[in-house]
């Protein structure tokens, strides 16, 4: 799929709590090891939002950052999305928020989005849409989470707090663009491999459908679409970006799809931070804008379960050198922590 006008990204910026929680200490409480997930799932910790921090507060504070490198008017922004699966209020739109805590204008589109952990993306595929047809100047995407898990359940080692923004516009207007959209695909089927009930504090899983069919079936199957449909393999590449529900999936798809180790390591930020879910590949990518230099290629492909996958390929632009230091990059966010207990971790989420 592309656009009929070129659509280039204007800003980009992202968020991470501050608090992390690290695999040894959930595996210390419910009397189990800790080896699994950090030898074969690599993940050492996770980001833990605040108590005065949810989905909205996040939200706002990546798309604060997204608008201080994209040097704009929030006035002109035509579209804010917000892709989730735990916001703040049942009924009640996150973008909404989003748009009043920015200053943007009452003449918006505002919506909340929901796909599983590719939420973020399906936003970002629609402001494309609606830039490429000329219907807003600029358009924000947002993913963001403070994903959950039940007690002692898998998921509650990985699920992390976080997201990111991302402002596109069209090529005519933006005189600083960072990397140029090339094309994107999706992928979608019924698979169930995760959900959550009605009322349901915490998500289910299927485990045996977590990989194989779901993951790599709809990242592999949307990656090679794109590839097709743009004629690119995967040494055209400088770097590749998907969903990281761990650290061993990406990796594996990536070896599957050709992709070398290299290609893919600069934006594997789930070591440090967890599963984002609607937020993790746009933070991945995001990390990835942090160093990339223009003329890269960009893989970015997510993954939501239920399941589905978008997958875009942008090529970075001589903008994004003079907007890059105007705010606080991934890792920056990575390295500013505090290590917490499993007790003030309980309390910070609720749990008790």
């Amino acid at each position: 799929m592309r656009p009929i006008i070129d659509v280039v990204i204007s800003g980009w910026g992202s968020y991470i709590p501050i608090y992390r929680l690290p695999v040894e200490e959930i595996a210390r409480v419910w009397g189990a090891s800790s080896d699994h997930f950090k030898r074969d799932l690599l993940i050492d910790e996770k980001a833990v939002a605040g108590l005065d921090e949810d989905v909205a507060t996040i939200s706002v504070e990546a798309a604060k950052n997204a608008l201080l490198r994209a040097k704009i008017n929030p006035e002109e922004i035509g579209a804010i999305f917000v892709g989730t699966e735990s916001k703040p209020y049942a009924v009640k739109p996150t973008g909404t928020i989003v748009a009043e805590a920015i200053g943007a204008s009452k003449k918006i589109l505002a919506a909340d989005f929901e796909f599983a952990c590719k939420a973020g993306t399906e936003c970002l595929q629609c402001c494309i849409a609606l830039v490429g047809s000329n219907m807003i100047k600029y358009g924000m995407a947002i993913g963001a989470d403070i994903a959950e898990g039940a007690p002692s359940d898998p998921l509650e080692y990985s699920a992390g707090s976080g997201g990111t923004a991302i402002i596109v516009a069209s090529r005519n207007q933006e005189r600083e663009p960072v990397a140029l959209l090339e094309g994107s695909t999706s992928f979608v089927s019924d698979t169930p491999d995760f959900w959550r009930r009605p009322k349901k504090d915490y998500p289910s899983h299927a485990e045996a459908f977590t990989g194989d069919p779901a993951y790599f079936r709809h990242v592999i199957s949307a990656t090679k679409l794109l590839m097709e449909e743009l004629s690119l393999r995967p040494s055209d590449f400088k770097y590749v970006v998907f969903h990281q529900p761990n650290g061993k999936f990406p990796i594996r798809a990536a070896r599957i799809l050709g992709f070398k180790k290299e290609q893919i390591e600069p934006g594997l930020i789930v070591p440090y931070v967890g599963n984002l879910y609607s937020g993790s590949s746009l933070t991945g990518f995001s990390a990835i804008l942090d160093l990339a230099m223009p003329g890269d290629r960009i893989l970015l492909t997510s993954y939501g379960s239920g399941a589905g996958s978008d997958a875009f390929s942008f090529i970075v632009e001589n903008g994004i050198l003079a907007k890059r230091d105007n705010a606080p990059k991934v890792f920056d966010y990575i390295k500013h922590k505090k290590i917490i207990d499993y007790a003030l971790y309980c309390k910070l989420r609720r749990k008790i």
